[in-house]
């Protein structure tokens, strides 16, 4: 029997290698090897309902103040080189994130002599999307011990002493790669996140690290498999005390960086924050003009959850430009995950716990049934993702058109497209849809009905978009692919599931059009609203 997102007693792809794959070659066939446990909700589809042109947005998004850094000199050498052997250079930040002027130590072990950092922030700057904000004096090398395992929850820590401090004075806020390079050229990433203070007036851009230490394996273990590569001997917490795997960074190069060039070069009023942060204090949020979630932004808190709620109720309006969002409910703490947090702890938080299958085992399970960290929708508190956006997980691994419905929507103003347009592999690897059956805001709107069949069952992928009472908007694209493929038919990230520039230059228009009507305020005192018509997506 399979375990959600896991490999099965007698083998097959796991959802953690699957995206791996994934993200490394073209997607095949869809729904070939899934081993998700949660039940489909397959629905017939209905009649398309009648449509009527709405109004575009003013053209007072074209006075939106453009962003300080947007065409500032960039530099073409931010990519990375070669890698080298696993244990040529690694190293880890000790922060998550930090505020401009905030010193964080950073942990390497390298077999190198020596190596140095360079620290890049990614934007716009003309097209060359990263400009070289500091570099450090080389810095003796040094091979750390092999990370060590906390048995109760097999949770990998490398535990590093800091090889160097780095001072932030002067640091703009935003998504930095610091680039580790030995002086035998070998190279890898570290993210970083310089986060703003204040979002009032502003579109937060929400990176996502604890996806990003989810899925990372480096030392053997994540939230998906352990070291033999199955699904049960996974880790129940993962530690932000270690690397990541690969080239450092790969699930903010595939599922954020594109967006954040893209916004930068929009020249909306931006800040910088992450989940960690809006978890911790949601300040961030208040009186910010739109908070967008990006790729894939699948592990959240309670707390990280209510915060954006309130943003939306506050008339904050919300992107979630991935799928399977806010999925997974998980606790930050600052030790390994084996006890309830103490109330009112207030140290820095470097472990992500969730115990998924095994709730009975949490800590939590019995007392605090709020915070038992399995998926939202499930018991002890069931609460299904839908009622914030709009849309609910339903599976992997897909591959499939993304078939536009509502041609004349706001949203896909200037792209030329109507309904029944297709953008062949669009919908992928995991998708989103609507489910009568589950909290659903209204009015909701689905402006994309995707006809796909997933493990042998056909359903479909549904963007959807509605507004809440205090006038925000929400939009979720209810695919995976969505920042992706705005570098569809680039070569960038080395792969595009054989998506093409026609659908880079759709995505690309569509999500401009959101973000530049997002950062006016309030959705509904900017755009048309809603048209509810779940019912001619599903029927009834």
């Amino acid at each position: 029997m399979a375990s959600e997102h896991g490999t099965s007693a007698q083998g097959g792809l796991g959802r953690r290698r699957f995206l791996a794959l994934c993200a490394g070659a073209g997607l095949g066939a869809a729904c070939t090897a899934s081993r998700r446990a949660e039940p489909d909700r397959p629905h017939a589809p209905g009649p398309t309902a009648g449509r009527h042109r709405p109004h575009a947005p003013g053209p007072t998004a074209g006075r939106l103040r453009p962003e300080a850094e947007r065409d500032a000199p960039g530099t073409d050498d931010w990519r990375l080189g070669a890698t080298g052997p696993r244990d040529a250079v690694a190293g880890y930040a000790d922060r998550v994130s930090v505020r401009p002027g905030e010193p964080f130590g950073l942990q390497v072990s390298t077999t190198a002599a020596s190596f140095r950092v360079r620290a890049f922030r990614v934007g716009w700057y003309g097209g060359r999307q990263a400009r070289l904000i500091w570099s450090s004096d080389r810095v003796p090398g040094r091979a750390r011990p092999a990370p060590r395992l906390l048995p109760r929850t097999r949770t990998v820590r490398a535990d590093w002493p800091a090889a160097l401090t780095v001072d932030t004075a002067g640091w703009p806020e935003g998504a930095y790669l610091l680039r580790l390079e030995t002086d035998g050229g070998h190279q890898r990433y570290v993210p970083l996140i310089v986060r703003s203070a204040e979002g009032a007036g502003r579109t937060v851009l929400v990176h996502a690290p604890a996806t990003w230490q989810a899925y990372n394996h480096w030392g053997g273990s994540s939230l998906y498999t352990g070291p033999l590569g199955d699904y049960a001997s996974r880790s129940l917490a993962v530690s932000f005390d270690r690397p990541y795997d690969g080239g450092g960074a790969e699930k903010f190069l595939v599922y954020e960086r594109a967006l954040v060039v893209l916004a930068e070069r929009l020249g909306i009023p931006l800040a910088y924050s992450t989940g960690v942060d809006v978890h911790r204090d949601p300040g961030v949020l208040r009186g910010a003009r739109a908070v967008v979630c990006l790729g894939h932004d699948e592990y959240w808190t309670p707390q990280q959850r209510a915060h954006v709620t309130a943003a939306r109720d506050a008339g904050t309006n919300v992107a979630l430009l991935g799928a399977n969002t806010c999925f997974r409910r998980v606790r930050l703490e600052s030790g390994g995950g084996t006890d309830p947090p103490a109330p009112g702890a207030g140290a820095e938080p470097r472990t992500v716990v969730c115990y998924k299958s095994a709730f009975r085992d949490d800590p939590c399970y019995g007392s605090r049934p709020d915070l038992v960290t399995t998926d939202f929708r499930l018991p002890p508190a069931a609460d299904p993702e839908s009622s914030l956006t709009g849309v609910l997980y339903e599976g992997y691994p897909v591959d499939a058109p993304y078939v536009v419905l509502a041609g004349d929507h706001w949203l896909f103003d200037g792209t030329g497209v109507r309904a029944g347009d297709r953008f062949p592999h669009l919908v992928g690897v995991e998708y989103d849809r609507v489910s009568r059956g589950s909290p659903l805001p209204e009015p909701l709107e689905i402006t994309a009905h995707s006809p796909l069949v997933c493990r042998g069952t056909p359903s479909h992928s549904d963007s959807a978009y509605y507004t809440a009472a205090s006038g925000a908007g929400v939009f979720a694209t209810g695919t995976m692919r969505w920042v992706e493929a705005l570098l569809a038919g680039t070569g960038e990230l080395g792969h595009d599931h054989g998506m093409d520039g026609r659908t880079r230059a759709f995505v690309t228009r569509t999500t401009a059009n959101l973000l530049r009507t997002f950062a006016l305020g309030p959705a509904l005192r900017h755009a048309p609203p809603p048209r509810p018509d779940t019912a001619a997506g599903y029927g009834g």
